[in-house]
């Protein structure tokens, strides 16, 4: 395979992540906004560990699907910025394991602490009270990201998401 169709298969990889993830919030509305969510679509946050083309697929993808926020521009800028912190950061530690499980528990917690940004985000433009949404938002998150850690480990073993 050439250079080129390399990048190609890259960039086709990196739109589909972006458009399961804005299929899976929009379609799921109902619980991917607001301080009580269970956004599924967070699941994918795990793919990061294993190639740098996720951090902008998913960044790309929540940048979508928050247009659909009704926090309007602030949580396309901001909750976006959000994702592409903690995936960059979950990105960047899991270089330091080996073992696909501690990668994934990386992500896992990382994505999970990092929702601090969207308590506060909601604190700030909503009046939502910081710490009882900042517990709501992360044990959402920490389901959906186990939920992904889980699937996605087993995807692994059938498909190398590093390449």
């Amino acid at each position: 395979m050439d250079n080129s169709h390399q990048k190609l298969v890259g960039l086709i990889k990196a739109a589909l992540v972006a458009a399961i993830y804005v299929v899976l919030t929009v379609a799921l509305i109902m619980f991917s906004y607001g301080p009580v969510q269970f956004r599924l679509s967070e699941m994918l946050n795990n793919l990061a560990v294993f190639n740098k083309r996720y951090i902008w697929a998913l960044t790309l993808g929540c940048v979508i699907a928050n247009l659909w926020s009704s926090l309007g521009a602030v949580d396309v800028i901001f909750g976006s910025l959000g994702t592409l912190v903690m995936t960059a950061i979950s990105y960047f530690l899991s270089k330091f394991v080996d073992k696909k499980w501690q990668k994934l528990a990386i992500a896992v917690i990382i994505c999970t602490i990092s929702v601090w940004s969207v308590a506060l985000e909601l604190h700030l433009v909503s009046q939502a009270p910081f710490w009882v949404t900042y517990l709501s938002v992360a044990l959402g998150e920490l389901g959906s990201m186990i939920l992904g850690a889980i699937l996605i480990g087993i995807i692994s073993t059938k498909i190398d998401l590093t390449k």
